[in-house]
C-alpha cells in the first residue's frame, strides 16, 4: 500500500484509537488459562494481536474475535486454566510480534510438552536470550538459533527464583510472571527501573496477589493459583495516541480532543515531554477501567521548545520516538535524545531508520549510538519515503507530511495496519488529506 499525504491546514474534532496493545495482548493470554470465559471489549483488532490469536487457538483455546470498529473488537477467551493448553502440532507463528513471542516463551515454560515457536524475518533479528535465561534458571528447556527465533520449549517443572532484570522491560517481567504462576515457590523480582505495569495490574483485578515495592522489588508465590476471567473494556492505546496527538501540536490552528486514552504513568512519557516542550495537552474526564486510569486528550496547536530526553522517562516513551522526532523538528532549540540504544533492536534499527527517511524530507539529524540531536524549527519538504516494514516509521512519516512543503509520498505503508487500524481514515475524519493506494 502506498500513502499520498498532502499538506493539511488545520485539523480539528473529536477521535478514538483502538484498544491498547499491550492490555489487549495480556488479555487474551490471561484470558486462556483463567477458569472460565473472559470478555474484553475494545480490543484491539490488528496484526499484531492476530498472530497471539493464532497461537491461542493452536493451544486449544476457543477464541472469538467480533469487529465493532476500525482496530476494534469485543473479545471472548474460554478459558482453560493453565493446565488446559494442548500441545500444537505446528510451530507457533508469531509474525513480527516480538510481544507475542515473548510472553508465549513465560507460557510455554509452565507445559509439559515441547512447542516450537517462530516469526518473520525481522522477528528473528530480535534478540530472544534476555527472555531464555531466567526461564532455564527455573528449569524450562529453551534452545534459540544463535539467541533468536526458531525457538525450541520443553516445560513443566519449574521453581520460582530471585532474578534481577539487566533492563526495565515488561516483556521479560511478564514472562518470568507468567512461569511463576506454573511454578513452586516464592518469585522474587529486581527491576532496575520504571516498566510497563499492565500485567500487575490484571492479575491483581484477576484475584492474584503479587506485591510491588516503590524500588520496583516484586515478589508473589502463585501454588494453586486460579484466575478470575475477565469482563472490562480495554482503554485506547497511548502509542497509537501519540501520532494523533504530534499531529496536532504541529498542525498549525488545530484543535481535536482524544477519547478514552490509557493514562497509566508508565505510558504517559511522551505525553509528559510534549506538555515540557510547552504542548497545550490537557486531560479531562479522569477515571478508571480494571484499575487502569483513564482520560480524555485536549490537545491544540502551539509552539514547541527543545529538551533533552534521557534517563527513566526513555523506557516510558520507547515505542514513540519515531513520532516524537516530528515534535522535536518543529521545536524551537535543541532537541537531544539519550539512553535510548534500545531503539537499534526494534521492528528496525529505528535511529537508522528515522534518520535516513526523515533525511529524505530535507531533516537534519544527528545520531548517536543511543539517541540523536535535532536543532529546529526545521521546514520539511515533501518526497518520497520508504517504511522499512516499520509500522510506527509509516504513521510518523505520514504525521511530517502533513505539516510539510509538498505532497509526501510512503511507500510499504500497509504496516501501519499492524498496530493502528484505521489509522488513514481516523486522520481523514479530523480534516487530513491523505489517499491511499493498494
Amino acid at each position: 500500500m502506498k500513502l499520498i499525504v498532502h499538506p493539511a491546514e488545520k485539523l480539528e474534532g473529536e477521535a478514538v484509537v483502538p484498544g491498547d496493545k499491550s492490555i489487549s495482548h495480556r488479555a487474551l493470554i490471561f484470558g486462556a488459562i483463567a477458569d472460565g470465559t473472559s470478555v474484553a471489549r475494545n480490543w484491539l483488532d490488528a496484526g499484531v494481536t492476530a498472530r497471539m490469536v493464532d497461537c491461542v487457538r493452536a493451544l486449544g483455546i476457543d477464541v472469538e474475535v467480533e469487529p465493532t470498529g476500525f482496530g476494534q473488537a469485543t473479545l471472548t477467551v474460554h478459558g482453560r486454566g493453565l493446565n488446559g493448553l494442548t500441545a500444537p502440532d505446528q510451530p507457533l507463528f508469531c509474525g513480527g510480534s516480538a510481544t507475542t513471542m515473548r510472553m508465549l516463551m513465560g507460557l510455554l515454560a509452565t507445559q509439559p510438552f515441547t512447542a516450537v515457536v517462530d516469526g518473520h524475518e525481522g522477528l528473528r533479528r530480535r534478540p530472544m536470550e534476555r527472555i531464555a535465561k531466567p526461564l532455564r534458571q527455573m528449569g524450562a528447556t529453551i534452545d534459540t538459533t544463535d539467541g533468536h527465533a526458531p525457538l525450541t520449549i520443553t516445560g513443566g517443572h519449574l521453581q520460582a527464583i530471585d532474578y534481577t532484570m539487566p533492563v526495565a522491560s515488561a516483556q521479560l517481567q511478564t514472562a518470568i510472571i507468567l512461569a511463576t504462576l506454573g511454578a513452586e515457590g516464592k518469585m522474587t523480582l529486581h527491576q532496575p527501573g520504571p516498566a510497563r505495569d499492565h500485567t500487575l495490574r490484571m492479575l491483581r483485578h484477576q484475584g492474584i496477589d503479587i506485591q510491588e515495592e516503590d524500588d520496583g522489588l516484586i515478589t508473589f508465590s502463585a501454588a494453586h493459583t486460579e484466575l478470575k476471567p475477565l469482563d472490562f473494556t480495554v482503554p485506547g492505546d497511548m502509542s497509537s495516541t501519540a501520532f494523533l496527538m504530534t499531529a496536532a501540536l504541529t498542525v498549525p490552528n488545530s484543535t481535536i480532543t482524544i477519547q478514552g486514552v490509557n493514562t497509566n504513568y508508565t505510558r504517559t512519557g511522551l505525553l509528559e515531554v510534549l506538555q515540557a516542550m510547552g504542548g497545550p495537552i490537557t486531560l479531562r474526564n479522569e477515571q478508571t477501567q480494571a484499575g487502569e486510569p483513564v482520560a480524555d486528550l485536549h490537545v491544540s496547536a502551539g509552539p514547541l521548545e527543545g529538551v533533552e530526553v534521557k534517563g527513566e522517562i526513555v523506557v516510558r516513551m520507547i515505542d514513540e520516538f519515531p513520532i516524537f522526532t516530528v515534535a522535536a523538528l518543529r521545536a524551537h532549540g535543541t532537541t537531544i535524545v539519550r539512553d535510548a540504544a534500545e531503539l537499534r533492536l526494534k521492528e528496525s534499527d529505528r535511529i537508522a531508520v528515522v534518520v535516513e527517511e526523515f533525511s529524505k524530507l530535507g531533516a537534519k539529524i544527528t545520531p548517536h549510538p543511543d539517541g540523536f540531536a535535532i536543532d529546529g524549527p526545521q521546514q520539511l519538504e515533501g518526497a518520497t519515503v520508504r517504511s522499512h516494514r516499520d509500522h510506527r516509521l509509516a504513521m510518523s512519516l505520514a504525521v511530517a507530511g502533513l505539516s510539510a512543503v509538498g505532497p509526501t509520498v510512503i511507500e510499504d505503508a500497509q504496516e501501519l495496519n499492524e498496530s493502528f487500524p484505521g489509522f488513514v481514515e481516523t486522520l481523514q475524519k479530523l480534516g487530513a488529506k491523505i489517499e491511499s493506494h493498494e
